[in-house]
């Protein structure tokens, strides 16, 4: 664990990120105080297309009927 104050994550940022890269856990302190971590980000999942479902299913004919009097009525008159 590196610890370091702003003034020096200010004037060597790009330094402290290549060793957060590397594994280094960087701290930033405030007065000798520390205020912040310096950490790598979790690797975003990437997106899957629209329509490219784990599981098939099919949509059953009941779900394209009108829906009963009452659940309409509330979406119409929100209380």
């Amino acid at each position: 664990m590196l610890t370091v104050n702003i003034h020096q994550a200010k004037a060597n940022l790009s330094r402290y990120i290549d060793l957060v890269q590397k594994g280094q856990r960087v701290i930033v302190a405030k007065r000798n105080v520390p205020v912040a971590e310096l950490k790598l980000l979790a690797k975003p999942k990437p997106k899957r297309a629209v329509g490219q479902s784990k599981v098939k299913f099919e949509v059953p004919e009941s779900f394209f009927e009108p829906l009963p009097g009452p659940t309409t009525n509330s979406f119409a008159n929100p209380k």
